[in-house]
Parts: structure tokens; sequence; C-alpha cells
């Protein structure tokens, strides 16, 4: 595979590979148990692995108890620092303790218990850690969905979950604008089958919003509850559930369990990101996403870090220097964030001179993850920040990083361009579309041999099925990830695109099958397609290209208007769906298949090769010159080859 022996990075991950039992049970040493495990790993029933069987556990002890007990009750655990309202709220380990066993102790007053599922449905607010963190004291399930996204796709949640219970905000704040959750919430609930029993709603002061007797209550009048201990659970019971587009449109539920992502992201926050308890971390992410529930919420504080919750933008709360003033009020040693952030940061402030305005004098380390970071702001990052600047590559189904530069362990030179190399316990492989290993330097498909590590999904959520189908069917014995890349001669491994119809905005995974279903279902459409095509700040966006019905005479930029509000209410802005263009028709093969790939060359104006099985290659002249009118490179003729 091209690795080459070297230092410490080389024997931990030799070791993670030659002998995953004898490794994971080490560092599962540094976890509080009740109750040891049986075995480390239970094989038995491949694919379905399951790590520590047997194994009794509380992931929300392990957050904040233990380190109460061991008297860092002082300790700053959290700092929510929000410049869309002005304020700064702090919260030790002991006032974070108090208050969550406290919502605990309220959630049980309800009828939550241990197995019941609870979706929280908030802003980045400090109630929302506390929700989460008090659903794992008792061993209920949360799922966190993002907040403000569509009553359609909270709708579809809902139905697949079962929650008993709901946990939400009267609204969000973005910038200058308030968003109402309420609505989304009461819409959601009237389209989903599955009806919640009760609503927790936080009644913010930018807006109160109308509360449905016998069904909701106020945050305040929730939290009236008396503390409660930890329920101690099983270490392959189910912490949470969160969903992520489906190349159907169905979200699919990936699931964590309490003892393996414990011990995982635990080992993670040392020899990954090399910080020490006390050490503070920001993940500058959001709570619907995996990046915030492991990096905000939960590895920080497992191993005694404060984590900071920010609500706000990188460039306009107020300006491109906001990341570094929080980096600079709180002492931040560690910030990770998405490449997104920073184009947006470069493009309002190429010279860097709001960073020059702020101390660092603590900052450390930049991680960069969500998306492929390109060589050129990474190397201004590292410029104007003048510390490492790290790109790593994980994903939702995993929880953790797949491949990184783990500098607790050992700082290896970075290759701009690469995540690096895997992290101990994934064995990567790189295979054509015949399942055979492709040599060093040639793009194929990135796998990785069963079983996962520890923190990885065991499976989704009440689909087993869909599980095998998804992620283990293409190659037995192998984790699909999905996306296309390859190992260098010096074992870096360097991820390049997707393989499949998700694309990457933003550092979110949205499917352009859902985007296509919605757009279909206009009266005048007749047929469509979406593609990502590059984004100078977003990493992608998507476009989409319409057909007509015969006979449709209305403006065609009417139509567009209507189109990306339509996805605009079934998704949600997150999808950033905003360019359209009217086509003639569709480019295919002869067996109908709509060819995305060679669209998306073309609005990025890079080769494209025309497939021999094209139904008529006239079609892709008259894709680029539609693409001409949107201002996309393609349309300028570039690129082709025949």
């Amino acid at each position: 595979m091209g690795r080459k022996s070297g230092g410490r990075y080389e024997e931990v991950y030799r070791r993670s590979i030659e002998d995953p039992e004898a490794f994971w049970g080490e560092a599962a040493e540094a976890v509080s148990w009740y109750r040891r495990w049986d075995r480390v790993l239970d094989r038995s029933n491949p694919p379905f692995y399951h790590w520590f069987p047997g194994g009794i556990v509380n992931t929300c002890y392990n957050a904040l108890d233990r380190h109460v007990e061991a008297g860092h009750g002082d300790r700053p655990a959290l700092i929510h620092d929000s410049p869309v309202t002005s304020t700064i709220r702090k919260f030790t380990y002991r006032e974070l303790l108090d208050l969550v066993s406290r919502c605990a102790g309220s959630l049980g007053r309800l009828g939550i218990g241990k197995g019941d599922r609870v979706i929280i449905y908030m802003p980045m607010v400090p109630e929302a850690v506390v929700s989460m963190l008090a659903c794992a004291r008792i061993g209920a399930i949360h799922s966190v969905v993002f907040g403000g996204f569509a009553a359609p796709e909270l709708a579809s949640r809902i139905d697949d979950a079962k929650p008993k219970l709901v946990v939400s905000a009267s609204c969000g704040i973005e910038v200058n604008r308030v968003i109402p959750y309420k609505p989304l919430l009461d819409k959601a609930i009237e389209i989903a089958r599955a009806k919640p029993e009760r609503c927790i709603v936080l009644q913010r002061p930018q807006l109160e919003a109308p509360l449905t007797p016998g069904r909701d209550m106020s945050w305040e009048e929730f939290m009236s509850g008396e503390p409660v201990p930890c329920v101690p659970v099983a270490a392959t019971d189910s912490l949470y559930i969160l969903y992520t587009s489906g190349t159907t449109g169905i979200p699919k539920g990936v699931v964590r369990d309490n003892g393996g992502h414990l011990v995982a992201l635990t080992w993670s926050m040392r020899n990954i990101y090399g910080m020490d308890p006390g050490d503070v971390y920001w993940a500058a992410s959001d709570i619907g996403w995996v990046v915030g529930h492991s990096y905000i919420v939960y590895a920080p504080l497992f191993h005694g870090c404060t984590s900071i919750l920010y609500e706000g933008k990188p460039v306009s709360t107020p300006d491109p220097g906001a990341f570094w003033r929080v980096v600079s009020d709180h002492g931040v040693a560690a910030l990770f964030t998405a490449p997104t952030a920073f184009r947006a940061i470069r493009r309002e402030d190429p010279e860097g001179e709001h960073i020059r305005k702020y101390p660092r004098s603590g900052f450390r380390m930049l991680f960069l993850a969500g998306e492929r970071c390109d060589p050129d702001t990474l190397l201004w990052a590292e410029r104007h920040l003048r510390v490492p600047v790290i790109d790593h590559w994980w994903q939702t189904e995993t929880g953790w990083a797949i491949g990184g530069n783990p500098v607790g362990l050992e700082m290896l030179p970075v290759k701009p361009g690469s995540c690096t190399k895997p992290v101990p316990g994934y064995d990567i492989h790189v295979l054509d579309h015949g399942g055979r290993e492709l040599p060093p330097g040639q793009i194929g498909n990135i796998v990785v041999r069963l079983p996962l590590p520890p923190g990885c999904f065991p499976t989704l959520w009440q689909n087993d099925r869909d599980f095998v189908k998804t992620y283990l069917s293409e190659y037995p014995g192998f984790y699909e990830t999905a996306d296309a890349g390859f190992l260098d001669e010096d074992g870096y491994l360097w991820i390049m695109s997707r393989t499949d119809d998700i694309i990457n905005v933003a550092g979110h995974r949205l499917s352009t099958g859902a985007m296509e279903e919605v757009l279909a279902s206009h009266r005048d459409v007749a047929e469509c397609a979406v593609t990502g095509v590059n984004d100078e700040i977003k990493g992608e966006i998507p476009v989409g290209f319409i057909v007509l019905k015969a006979g449709v005479n209305r403006p065609e930029g009417e139509i567009v208007l209507e189109l990306v509000r339509l996805v605009r209410d079934r998704i949600g802005p997150v999808a950033s769906f905003k360019l359209a263009t009217v086509v003639k028709r569709l480019p295919k093969t002869r067996s109908g298949k709509i060819l995305r790939g060679t669209m998306k060359k073309i609005a990025d104006g890079e080769p494209y090769t025309v497939p021999p099985t094209i139904d008529d290659p006239a079609i892709l002249d008259e894709i680029r010159e539609s693409l001409a009118i949107l201002g996309y490179p393609g349309g300028k003729g570039r690129g082709r080859e025949r």
C-alpha cells in the first residue's frame, strides 16, 4: 500500500491493525466503567460487529461526573459565545452537571427513560448541549436535527425515530434575521405519522412562540425536576441517532453506541488533536452535524477540556475577525472548522489584516474537515496564522477521523491537498470497480477493511438491510466510503471526490436525488437533473437542469424562481439551491442514465471525454451553452476532448 516505516505513528498504526482487540482494550482503560467488558470485540455475526460487549458504562458520567469527583468541578466546561445575541455564558463542570442532572430528572418526570427517543431541534444554545447530555444520563437516545431544517425533513426524522418528546426553541438567529422554529415544528408534527407526546420549547427573548395546550411546555417550567444520578447502560446500547442524506432522498439514521464511541473519542483528543485536560478546544460547527456531536459536546468533555459553543458566523458577526476574537478572548488552543469558513474569511480578508488584530499566544493548531481542503486555502491559513494547518477526513458514519495527521502521536509532514495518513484503527485500501487493489498513485474507490474501529456506526436505525446494502455489499469484507482517491508512495491518503450523487455544500452532505425529487414535483417540469459544481466558498453548490413539459409557455425565469423557493421550503436553506437553467433535453446514455458527471465537468471547465454510450453528443453543446448564461467556465468552450 505504499506505507513506509517510520516513527511512533507507524508503530501505533501497525499495532492497531495487527491486534485491534489488544490496542482498543488498552485505550478503554482511560474510560470509567461500571462493569468491564466480557471481550473487546464481538466478531460472531459479521458484518455486524460490536465493541466491548458485556461492558456497562454511562456516557454522561464520563463527560461530567468523573471530572467533578476528581476535583475539577471549577474548571470551565462550556463557553457559549453568541455574537448574534451579544452574550457570553460560561459553565464550570459542576454547574453543567447540575443543569444536566436536573434536565435528566425532568425528562424522567415526563416518562422518558432508557431506550426512548428524544428529538432535539435547537439553535446553538447551551440548553441543546444540556438536553443531549441529559438523554445520555438516563439512557434515552437523542436525535439532533439541524435547527431550521424544513418541516418535511424534520417530519421524516420524526417518523423514523418515533420520539416520545421533542426539545426545541422559539427561534434561531442568523446574523440580522430571526428564524421562527415553532411554525416549522408544528408543521412537521402535523405532517408526521408518528406524533410526539410532548414538546419542550425554550422561549428566546428575540421571539416568543405560542405553545400548544396539553402538548407544549416552556423550558423554564420543564426544568423543575429533581437531579437524578446516571443510569448504567450496556456499552452496545445506542447513544444517539444522527440522520444523514441518502441517495434516495430518504434519511439514513446513523446509530452510535455508548462504549465504542466513548473509547474512540477519548483516545482521539490526545492522540489526533494533541489536547491536554484543561485546554480550550473549539469545533466551529453546529450540533446538528456529526462534528458538533463528537467535538463540541462529547470528546472535549470526555477529555476534561473546555469546549466552545459558538452562535455566529466566520465573517459577518461582525467581520472577518470573528473567529480570531473568539480565539483571543477564550485562549483557544485548537480550532476545528470547515475549509468553507476559511474560504469566506480569505475572500473578505485576503491580506489577513483582521487576523493580526488579535493576540493568539495560546493558539497551537488549526484542523480542517468537512470537505477536501484545496491547497491554496491551506497555505493561506498557514501563512497568516503561523501554526500547523491540518486537513483531515471523516464521515457522519464513522463519527471521528478516518485519515489525518495524528499530532499527539507524531507531527507528520503536511502535504497540501492530502489528509495525511490513515488514522490508527482504519485499515484503508484503494480498489478498482472489480475489487482489485490499486497501486500507489492510482485513483480508485476508498474502502476500509472490516471490522471498523470503535466509535463507527454498528448499523442504521432499525434498518440492518440498508446498512449492508448501502455500505457493505459492493466490496464484501470492506466498508465502502463512497469517496474516491488514492494512497501515494509515502502512504499519504488523498481524497479527490464523491463516488455517488451526494454533494458536499459547505461541509453538509446533501442528496442531489432529494433535490431532483422536489424539482420534479413542479407542475411544469418534465424531467430534471441536479449536479454539484465547484464553488470558491462552499466547496460545491447544486445546479439544476430543467426540461419543461410540452406546451409550457410561461417565462423561464419565473419558473426557476418557483423551483428555488420549492427546494428551500422542502429541504431548507442549507441546500444552497439558487441556480437552475432550463434546457431542451438532458444528456443520457442509450440506457437512459443521465450523465451528471459529464455535466459537472463542463460546468467546472474540466477536460471530459464524450461517453461512447451517449445518445446524442450534440446535447453536451446545448448544456455548455446553457451553463455559459449562468457564467460557468465550461460555457466558454474549454476542456472538451474527443
